[in-house]
């Protein structure tokens, strides 16, 4: 049987904590062995050979939250195109959000995007199904019909479960199936019609704020009620300073309880919307500086555990109008490891941290295979040229959309080689 040998790469696992130079071998789809010794030269001469000298080798990264857009909205996203942009930003997995159109609050549009994902997709893409009937935030979802089709967790993202009787419920519920709740945590009555960040930049601009307390307050709420029921509570795109210290407060009192941020939050702050930049809107907001340092600090020191993108595709009917008007969200599949190396460059980060943030983390949130390259494990790797440049061009991009704050930043580093069980993309 062939093999496929990468070889003299520096090999990154969280699970087992190696950090070295190691030969890796991946039959049928697995890992097969992983070798400080060198590869005999019959056996090289015999096998596909990848040289991944200088070059990190990775568990294939996995985003625990991304929008594919898919049913309803294929002009800004299909699971085609997203897990091909996913692909090409060295991700090997995906979890798809619910608030499609209809939204996922059914086996059948789970099967769906299931099916859509075996027909053309390029990555593993795990649906997460909703909260609540139709997103309305009204009754229970029919979670154990959305498990049984392949539902890896539940969330309402975009919307808040404002009735904290019926999160109560979910959290309860969603012990039988082992599963987590992806809470999105927003106020809505404190958040009223802001459309960025509450502070100095949200003054001069004149642009409603939002104050960050409308997330810490949520989180407060949803911290209590998963400490009442035992339930598996994640929070999704954490953005502020107090909302780390409920997180870390949590964890130090034993709570299940996971978090994820955005490269977007750890690399920008409010004043990117400067000049009512629309690619700067999203929701979460860009915090302040205070906000952008204490994420990238939660990151490292084990607050929160996975890095996501919240991969959020816009066409430019929703993005060029108004910034009052224009739509939440920015893409990110492509952009989110140079960003995310960018932390390791600055120190915050260890290469073996970031590789726990980008796989191991979000496999152990979703309870999904991968995250690691032990032998026998899946052959989802991520090949890594921490040293490449290049420019983020956003027509170039894979995604269907362009809504990138980012577009014409110089970024280093980016992946050479995303497999899928063992295979090249498509």
């Amino acid at each position: 049987m062939s093999e496929l040998l990468i070889i003299n790469g520096r090999l990154l696992d969280p699970p087992s904590g190696i950090d070295g130079v190691r030969h890796l071998a991946l039959r049928a789809g697995r890992v097969a062995e992983v070798s400080e010794k060198a590869f005999e030269a019959g056996r090289i001469a015999g096998a596909s050979v990848v040289d991944a000298t200088g070059q990190w080798v990775l568990p294939g990264l996995i985003d625990p939250h991304v929008h594919l857009r898919e049913p309803g909205e294929e002009y800004k996203e299909t699971v085609q195109t997203g897990t091909r942009a996913a692909r090409a930003g060295g991700f090997t997995a995906v979890a798809c959000m619910p608030n499609t159109r209809p939204p996922n609050d059914s086996a059948a549009v789970t099967e769906l995007i299931l099916r859509r994902a075996q027909e053309g997709g390029a990555t593993h893409v795990y649906p997460i199904g909703t909260i609540s009937k139709g997103l309305k935030g009204e009754e229970l979802a029919e979670i154990g019909e959305l498990v049984a089709a392949g539902c890896r967790g539940i969330s309402d993202d975009g919307r808040p479960v404002t009735n904290p009787a019926l999160m109560r419920r979910a959290l309860e519920y969603t012990r039988a199936f082992g599963i987590p709740v992806l809470a999105h945590e927003e106020d809505l009555s404190l958040a009223g019609k802001g459309v960025m960040h509450e502070g100095p930049v949200s003054t001069r601009l004149g642009l409603r704020g939002i104050p960050a307390a409308a997330e810490e307050a949520m989180i407060a709420r949803d911290l209590s009620l998963a400490e009442l029921t035992g339930g598996r509570l994640h929070l999704c795109h954490v953005s502020c300073a107090g909302s780390v210290r409920l997180l870390r407060d949590a964890k130090r009192r034993g709570l299940k309880v996971t978090a994820e941020a955005t490269p977007h939050h750890f690399t920008l702050t409010d004043q990117a919307v400067e000049g009512y930049q629309t690619n700067a809107k999203m929701n979460p907001p860009l915090r302040s500086e205070i906000d952008r340092a204490a994420i990238v600090e939660a990151l490292r020191d084990g607050t929160l555990d996975a890095i996501a993108t919240d991969h959020a595709p816009h066409s430019s009917v929703e993005k060029d109008v108004e910034f009052d008007v224009a739509a939440n969200g920015v893409i990110g599949l492509e952009t989110a490891l140079p960003l995310a190396l960018a932390l390791v460059r600055s120190g915050a980060l260890t290469p073996l941290r970031l590789a726990e943030l980008m796989s191991s983390g979000p496999a152990r949130i979703l309870g999904v295979p991968g995250g690691t390259l032990a032998p026998g494990s899946v052959a989802d790797v991520t090949v890594v040229d921490p040293g490449a440049e290049w420019t983020c061009e956003p027509e170039r991009l894979l995604s269907k959309s362009r809504n990138t704050p980012f577009a014409g930043w110089k970024l280093t580093g980016r992946a050479s080689l995303s497999l899928v069980e063992g295979r090249e993309g498509p």
